[in-house]
């Protein structure tokens, strides 16, 4: 079975926050990942993974005012000093977390600022960080994003993803591949992980349309899972869906296709 991670930001939220990860341990999981943790203190949510076995995989940076509508600040020039202050919270919540790499969501392109200059901003903002998580031992990773359930998300294709990673540098900046986005974006799913692997550090998965539990659209997973590991990735596989109806009652496909 591929080392999969409940993702607590989706997964179980019938209960609460804290609540969650008792319940993914006993769904089976031994990975956990969450869009942000910094609603709570670092020593609560420590607690809650070395009493239920559970290894933190990912998180992310801070992304702005999420409740406002905010999905990250990385490409406004207005907001650089913001953004490395995120920067630096997040680096102190994954040494008291144990997590070893860190996404940034880039955030939708701004309307009010030429896109030279967001793009600029982008590359400086995503160096300094990669080179302050290197610093910390830690790996820095962007996702894109659909523009379908996003609207205006700067990062939406993996080459777009890629060429900003070579431009950007230094070596410690990797792409996040999320199977649902990359399904609605461009699809080529078995062929884009095999190319760029090396350059692939987390993959998540929900299934197409509907970004429910895998087996419930489109995508062939029984395929793609076994393709993972035929291709040898090694990292761990977040569950990022929305649950059709409870997640303890979709959690059958994993019997059903992910052994």
């Amino acid at each position: 079975m591929p080392r999969l991670a409940a993702n607590l930001t989706m997964l179980f939220t019938e209960f609460p926050f804290l609540d969650r990860f008792e319940r993914a341990a006993r769904a089976g999981f031994r990975g956990v990942e969450f869009l942000f943790p910094y609603a709570y203190r670092p020593q609560d949510i420590r607690a809650r993974l070395e009493q239920f076995g559970l290894q933190l995989v990912l998180h992310n940076l801070p992304a702005g005012d999420w409740d406002a509508g905010e999905r990250g600040i990385a490409c406004r020039p207005d907001r650089s000093a913001e953004f490395g202050e995120g920067v630096e919270r997040a680096i102190d919540y994954a040494g008291a977390l144990g997590v070893k790499q860190l996404n940034c969501l880039v955030g939708r392109t701004p309307d009010d600022v030429p896109a030279a200059q967001a793009h600029e901003t982008l590359v400086d903002n995503l160096y300094r960080a990669s080179q302050r998580l290197k610093d910390a031992g830690l790996k820095l990773l962007v996702e894109p994003i659909n523009r379908f359930d996003i609207p205006g998300f700067h990062l939406h294709r993996t080459d777009q993803a890629l060429a900003l990673i070579d431009e950007v540098g230094g070596g410690n900046l990797f792409l996040q591949y999320d199977v649902y986005h990359a399904q609605r974006t461009e699809g080529e799913l078995s062929e884009t992980l095999r190319r760029h692997l090396p350059r692939i550090a987390h993959v998540q998965v929900a299934d197409n349309p509907g970004r429910n539990e895998p087996g419930s659209g489109e995508i062939n997973f029984p395929f793609l899972l076994g393709h993972l590991d035929r291709i040898g990735y090694q990292g761990w596989i977040g569950c990022e869906y929305k649950p059709a109806v409870s997640t303890e009652i979709g959690l059958d496909w994993i019997q059903r296709i992910a052994k």
